[in-house]
């Protein structure tokens, strides 16, 4: 891409991404994300009432007498974005393909960070890791993120959620908030064990996105499909009704699957379609966390 093609779509981006999050999502930001993390700031005696779990049993020993620990809200997060880049991100079937719509989510999310002074990293990922942007402030950091997410060409095509979640628990040492944002489309059997870990050491949030026309086939004859991923192709009969049933059944069971693990791992998630205003969607999950 030109450079000064680059530039005008980040500067559109930037635009409308700033505005959104400046307008809409500022406040619900800071209400859904803010006061979650909690710092150690200093000891003191033992008062009635106070937790038991919170006893400093050093100090108390020291001068035999019990102290507690007392914890004060962090005045700024860590937030990291982990993109899936693999190669069903290109898939749309409207006017807007994942990967759209992945780019625009994820500079709101940097500029709303910014605007609460938080840094902000992200991790690339497809089945490795491709780029790792260290968390920073700043609008020149937001600018290269957004470069970044619009001209990234990953190496690999493939995806592993799993090996991406279980290098963000290794790498990041400090408790952040973390929003994996995929359409999660690969099945894996250590996801649920990856994603509760992480979430345990993190305040983890899953933003899945999808596209209409990959929960059901349309009845328009024989179709040639490629797998965006492997490359490989096949023919279908989108007007055999039982192979259109057995599609959307498998669109069931991924999305009762992924459904059954969020919740079991405790991560907060959103389903967003491409052909749906995702404002809403981002308004809903924020306000339920509040």
């Amino acid at each position: 891409m030109e450079t000064s093609e680059l530039l005008k779509r980040v500067r559109k981006i930037e635009i409308k991404t700033r505005g959104l999050s400046r307008n809409i999502f500022a406040g619900e930001y800071h209400s859904a994300f803010k006061g979650r993390g909690m710092a150690f700031s200093e000891v003191r005696e033992y008062q009635f009432g106070d937790d038991i779990r919170n006893i400093d049993w050093n100090v108390t020993a020291r001068y035999n007498k019990p102290y507690v620990k007392i914890f004060e809200e962090e005045r700024e997060l860590t937030v990291m974005l982990m993109i899936d880049v693999s190669g069903s991100r290109e898939f749309g079937s409207f006017d807007k393909l994942k990967k759209n719509i992945i780019t625009e989510i994820s500079a709101i999310l940097a500029f709303s960070a910014i605007q609460n002074n938080d840094k902000i990293g992200v991790i690339f990922f497809s089945n490795k890791i491709e780029k790792f942007i260290p968390p920073k402030k700043g609008r020149s950091h937001i600018l290269r993120i957004i470069r970044e997410l619009i001209e990234f060409q990953p190496e690999e095509r493939g995806t592993n959620i799993s090996g991406a979640i279980r290098y963000l628990t290794n790498a990041i040492k400090k408790r952040c908030t973390v929003f994996v944002i995929s359409d999660f489309i690969q099945e894996e059997k250590d996801f649920e064990n990856a994603l509760s870990i992480a979430n345990n050491k993190h305040d983890v949030v899953a933003l899945r996105i999808y596209d209409v026309r990959e929960t059901e086939l349309p009845p328009i004859g024989m179709i040639k499909l490629k797998d965006a991923e492997t490359g490989q192709y096949v023919w279908v009969d989108s007007s055999d009704r039982n192979v259109r049933e057995t599609y959307g059944q498998w669109w069931k069971d991924l999305s009762k699957r992924l459904d059954t693990n969020f919740k079991k791992s405790g991560v907060d998630y959103a389903n967003i379609n491409t052909s749906e205003d995702y404002v809403r969607s981002l308004m809903n999950l924020f306000e339920k966390r509040v």
